[in-house]
Protein backbone atom coordinates (compact mmCIF):
# COMPACT_ATOMS: atom_id res chain seq x y z
CA UNK A 1 0.00 0.00 0.00
CA UNK A 2 1.47 3.77 -0.66
CA UNK A 3 2.65 5.94 1.81
CA UNK A 4 0.24 8.69 2.05
CA UNK A 5 1.27 11.77 0.46
CA UNK A 6 2.11 15.08 2.58
CA UNK A 7 2.57 18.49 1.18
CA UNK A 8 5.77 20.60 2.32
CA UNK A 9 7.07 24.28 1.63
CA UNK A 10 9.99 26.15 1.72
CA UNK A 11 10.82 30.10 0.75
CA UNK A 12 13.19 30.12 -2.55
CA UNK A 13 13.65 33.85 -2.68
CA UNK A 14 10.16 35.32 -3.84
CA UNK A 15 8.76 32.34 -4.41
CA UNK A 16 7.50 29.20 -2.20
CA UNK A 17 8.57 25.56 -3.51
CA UNK A 18 5.69 22.92 -2.69
CA UNK A 19 6.09 19.42 -3.02
CA UNK A 20 4.29 16.50 -2.50
CA UNK A 21 6.23 13.42 -0.56
CA UNK A 22 5.44 10.40 1.85
CA UNK A 23 7.99 11.98 4.30
CA UNK A 24 9.94 15.19 5.47
CA UNK A 25 13.52 13.09 3.43
CA UNK A 26 11.95 12.55 0.24
CA UNK A 27 11.14 16.56 0.33
CA UNK A 28 13.84 16.99 1.07
CA UNK A 29 15.59 15.20 -1.53
CA UNK A 30 12.76 16.36 -4.07
CA UNK A 31 14.22 20.15 -3.36
CA UNK A 32 17.76 19.00 -3.49
CA UNK A 33 19.06 20.05 -0.06
CA UNK A 34 21.50 18.39 1.97
CA UNK A 35 20.65 20.19 5.21
CA UNK A 36 17.21 19.53 7.54
CA UNK A 37 15.11 22.67 6.52
CA UNK A 38 12.57 22.00 8.50
CA UNK A 39 14.90 21.60 11.99
CA UNK A 40 16.15 25.78 10.96
CA UNK A 41 11.86 26.76 10.50
CA UNK A 42 12.63 27.59 6.75
CA UNK A 43 10.02 24.50 5.75
CA UNK A 44 7.42 23.53 6.80
CA UNK A 45 3.98 21.20 6.11
CA UNK A 46 0.99 22.63 4.44
CA UNK A 47 -2.37 21.63 5.58
CA UNK A 48 -4.63 24.06 3.64
CA UNK A 49 -6.55 22.17 1.02
CA UNK A 50 -6.21 25.14 -1.53
CA UNK A 51 -2.18 25.36 -1.59
CA UNK A 52 -1.64 21.29 -1.27
CA UNK A 53 -4.44 20.78 -4.64
CA UNK A 54 -1.91 21.59 -7.25
CA UNK A 55 1.06 19.47 -5.48
CA UNK A 56 -0.86 16.49 -5.11
CA UNK A 57 -1.41 16.16 -8.93
CA UNK A 58 1.89 15.96 -9.63
CA UNK A 59 3.74 13.85 -6.23
CA UNK A 60 7.68 14.60 -6.20
CA UNK A 61 7.47 17.51 -8.69
CA UNK A 62 8.66 20.71 -7.04
CA UNK A 63 6.16 23.57 -7.93
CA UNK A 64 7.23 26.99 -7.36
CA UNK A 65 4.50 29.95 -6.42
CA UNK A 66 5.22 33.59 -6.13
CA UNK A 67 5.26 34.71 -2.79
CA UNK A 68 3.10 37.93 -2.60
CA UNK A 69 2.37 40.19 -5.49
CA UNK A 70 4.98 42.21 -7.55
CA UNK A 71 3.96 45.53 -5.89
CA UNK A 72 4.75 43.76 -2.53
CA UNK A 73 7.99 42.54 -3.78
CA UNK A 74 8.27 46.17 -4.87
CA UNK A 75 7.45 47.25 -1.89
CA UNK A 76 9.75 45.55 0.16
CA UNK A 77 12.88 47.02 -1.84
CA UNK A 78 14.61 49.80 0.64
CA UNK A 79 13.07 53.15 -0.49
CA UNK A 80 16.31 55.27 -1.36
CA UNK A 81 16.81 57.28 1.73
CA UNK A 82 18.63 60.39 1.98
CA UNK A 83 22.53 60.12 2.26
CA UNK A 84 23.63 61.30 5.98
CA UNK A 85 25.66 64.30 5.14
CA UNK A 86 29.40 63.71 6.56
CA UNK A 87 31.33 66.24 8.76
CA UNK A 88 33.29 68.18 6.56
CA UNK A 89 36.52 65.85 6.65
CA UNK A 90 39.90 67.72 6.86
CA UNK A 91 41.73 68.28 3.82
CA UNK A 92 43.84 65.58 2.82
CA UNK A 93 47.99 66.58 2.35
CA UNK A 94 48.64 65.71 -0.73
CA UNK A 95 51.28 62.45 -0.46
CA UNK A 96 54.82 63.31 -1.19
CA UNK A 97 56.22 63.47 -4.08
CA UNK A 98 57.99 60.36 -4.82
CA UNK A 99 62.21 60.17 -4.70
CA UNK A 100 63.62 60.16 -7.85
CA UNK A 101 67.16 59.22 -6.40
CA UNK A 102 66.92 55.36 -7.38
CA UNK A 103 66.70 56.65 -11.07
CA UNK A 104 69.19 58.75 -11.02
CA UNK A 105 71.03 56.39 -9.51
CA UNK A 106 70.49 54.32 -12.52
CA UNK A 107 70.77 56.52 -15.18
CA UNK A 108 74.36 57.43 -13.67
CA UNK A 109 75.66 53.93 -13.79
CA UNK A 110 73.69 52.88 -16.72
CA UNK A 111 75.96 55.71 -18.52
CA UNK A 112 78.92 54.98 -16.66
CA UNK A 113 78.78 51.28 -18.05
CA UNK A 114 78.08 53.03 -21.53
CA UNK A 115 81.15 55.46 -20.93
CA UNK A 116 83.33 52.16 -19.57
CA UNK A 117 82.07 50.32 -22.59
CA UNK A 118 82.91 53.03 -25.33
CA UNK A 119 86.79 53.52 -24.18
CA UNK A 120 87.47 50.12 -23.88
CA UNK A 121 85.92 49.74 -27.49
CA UNK A 122 88.48 52.64 -28.80
CA UNK A 123 90.66 50.72 -26.71
CA UNK A 124 90.67 47.71 -28.44
CA UNK A 125 90.20 49.12 -31.73
CA UNK A 126 93.71 50.91 -31.40
CA UNK A 127 95.21 47.60 -30.48
CA UNK A 128 94.07 46.23 -33.88
CA UNK A 129 94.70 49.22 -35.71
CA UNK A 130 98.61 48.87 -33.77
CA UNK A 131 98.71 45.48 -34.33
CA UNK A 132 97.64 45.91 -38.56
CA UNK A 133 100.50 48.57 -38.11
CA UNK A 134 102.94 46.03 -37.18
CA UNK A 135 101.68 43.00 -39.16
CA UNK A 136 102.36 45.29 -42.84
CA UNK A 137 106.04 46.14 -41.36
CA UNK A 138 106.72 42.31 -40.14
CA UNK A 139 105.57 41.70 -44.00
CA UNK A 140 107.25 44.43 -45.55
CA UNK A 141 110.34 43.54 -43.74
CA UNK A 142 110.19 39.97 -44.20
CA UNK A 143 109.39 40.50 -48.12
CA UNK A 144 112.44 42.58 -48.02
CA UNK A 145 114.71 39.53 -46.32
CA UNK A 146 113.18 36.86 -48.54
CA UNK A 147 113.88 38.34 -51.62
CA UNK A 148 117.52 38.96 -50.49
CA UNK A 149 117.48 35.27 -50.04
CA UNK A 150 116.47 34.53 -52.76
CA UNK A 151 118.47 36.91 -54.37
CA UNK A 152 121.49 35.09 -52.74
CA UNK A 153 120.51 31.93 -53.16
CA UNK A 154 120.12 31.83 -56.89
CA UNK A 155 123.50 33.33 -57.23
CA UNK A 156 124.78 30.77 -54.98
CA UNK A 157 122.69 28.07 -56.80
CA UNK A 158 124.03 29.93 -60.43
CA UNK A 159 127.97 29.75 -58.93
CA UNK A 160 127.65 25.96 -57.91
CA UNK A 161 126.19 25.28 -61.67
CA UNK A 162 129.26 26.71 -63.38
CA UNK A 163 131.99 25.19 -61.10
CA UNK A 164 129.93 21.93 -61.47
CA UNK A 165 129.82 22.34 -64.73
CA UNK A 166 134.25 23.29 -65.19
CA UNK A 167 134.33 20.32 -63.00
CA UNK A 168 132.39 17.45 -65.02
CA UNK A 169 134.74 19.18 -68.18
CA UNK A 170 138.21 18.69 -66.32
CA UNK A 171 137.46 14.75 -65.49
Amino acid sequence: MARRLKVFRTAIGFHDAYVAAPSRKAALDAWGSDHDLFATGAAELVTEPELTREPLEKPGTVIRRARGTADEHLASIEKDRPKRSRAAAPPRRAPPRPSRAAVDRAEAALAEAEAARRAELDEVVRKIEALSRRKRQLEAKHRRAIDRLTRALDERRSDYDDRLARWREER
